[in-house]
């Protein structure tokens, strides 16, 4: 059978999963995000949580059903997981349940936001229905309303920037661009470059460092930044300066999208720092000596924020 027709075979089983649930069919439950899940998605997830994740999604505008499949899959493989915890009892950290929260979170967030009827009485962590629905609530509350900062919603969730990643990379595999909206949806070179920048994270930032292929331990900002592109099958300049200068620029006032190279100076006395942005607000970036490459906010009280570039494209 070819890829294409088991795809479309799918997608006509899960729709009739769900309106046999009572979704009211999946096209209509995606809403707002008008996304579709990918044949990883449809093979991987159940159908059950699929129809949880679509319809806990829409009650947070802005919030992409896929970042929820994506958490559920990496904190519990969609409540299949048999690790102390996700069934019952806590694991070592006193996480519980296929959402993995701790006991007062889940009761904080459900006393402010109770689940809709469908799940357990009253709402429990272990539930399915409860422990999605609650998870969409505290993503939204923390920054993914609106689509207004979903990494920093990711990262409320689990404040390790190798989460952040995983999430970012799994929920691209289950719904493509859609993560980032339409609007925003960056270019293939673009994501390759993303993805690279997010596998160096943790390394050490080192002044003139091109990272361990080049038998460095880290990198520093500009040569971060061009590793990432080079990954992506586009040559940078060296230095953060000759980046700024290379272009193309963004024009002033318009929206960056992911895979922009920020920078910090100014034209006349000189660039001197560059990061990767992501979206919603966040770079990845090689800060200064003594710190780790990490993702962090590329605005912020102080900077020296100068524009961005567009190497990507699109």
């Amino acid at each position: 059978m070819g890829k294409a027709i088991a795809s479309a075979l799918g997608l006509v089983l899960l729709i009739t999963v769900l309106a046999g649930a009572g979704v009211g069919g999946l096209l209509a439950g995606f809403g707002g995000t008008n996304t579709q899940p990918s044949s990883t998605a449809l093979a991987d997830i159940p159908a059950e949580y699929l129809a949880l994740y679509v319809d806990a999604a829409a009650t947070c505008p802005g919030l992409d059903w896929s970042v929820l499949a994506a958490i559920g899959k990496i904190e519990s493989d969609h409540g299949r997981s048999t690790l102390p915890g996700v069934r019952s009892g806590s694991n070592t950290k006193g996480a519980r349940g296929p959402m993995q929260f701790l006991l007062a979170t889940f009761r904080s967030v459900v006393a402010e936001r109770p689940p809709p009827k469908g799940g357990a009485a009253p709402p429990s962590p272990y539930n399915a229905h409860d422990a999605i629905y609650t998870a969409a609530a505290y993503l939204c509350d923390s920054g993914a309303r609106d689509g207004r900062n979903i990494l920093a919603s990711i990262k409320s969730y689990n404040h390790a920037d190798w989460y952040v990643s995983e999430v970012l990379s799994q929920a691209q595999t289950y719904a493509g661009n859609s993560v980032f909206g339409a609007d925003n949806a960056p270019t293939t070179a673009a994501l390759q470059a993303i993805n690279y920048a997010q596998g160096q994270l943790g390394l050490p930032y080192e002044w003139g460092g091109d990272g361990p292929g080049d038998g460095d331990a880290g990198f520093d900002c500009s040569g971060l930044t061009k590793a990432a592109y080079a990954a992506a099958g586009i040559t940078l300049p060296r230095t953060a300066q000759e980046q700024y200068d290379t272009g193309p620029h963004v024009p002033t006032g318009q929206d960056l999208k992911p895979g922009d190279l920020v920078f910090y100076g100014s034209p006349a006395e000189g660039i001197h720092h560059v990061g990767l942005y992501i979206g919603g607000g966040q770079m990845i970036d090689a800060p200064s000596s003594g710190k780790k490459i990490r993702i962090e906010s590329y605005q912020y009280p102080g900077d020296d924020y100068t524009g961005a570039t567009r190497p990507a494209g699109g």
